[in-house]
């Protein structure tokens, strides 16, 4: 599916851009040729192929560099004020906002 010289002209005007008339020749060819792209990826039989969490697990083991989620910080009473000692709102140990949805 090629774009057409109005279609590019459209998408420049919708993304607020002025283009002059090479610029516009330009991106008609930039943009045809990244649809020329991604239709031969979809062009791809990918049928039974299972997704990749990573790229290169297809190839070695790739271990996630994550940490485990521990608790770092106790929680106490005295904490809990401290950190809403600047709320503009509090009510039993919750921060009070306004009401956003009716």
């Amino acid at each position: 599916m090629a774009l057409t010289e109005q279609e590019v002209a459209r998408i420049a005007r919708l993304a607020r851009l002025q283009l002059s008339a090479g610029q516009l020749t330009q991106a008609q060819t930039e943009l045809n040729d990244i649809l020329g792209l991604i239709q031969e990826l979809q062009a791809v039989d990918t049928t039974g192929i299972e997704p990749l969490a990573h790229p290169l697990s297809a190839m070695t083991e790739v271990h996630l560099r994550l940490r485990d989620d521990i608790v770092t910080e106790t929680t106490s009473t005295e904490r809990r004020e401290a950190l809403m000692a600047n709320a503009p709102g509090k009510r039993d140990g919750l921060f009070l906002v306004p009401k956003v949805i009716d």
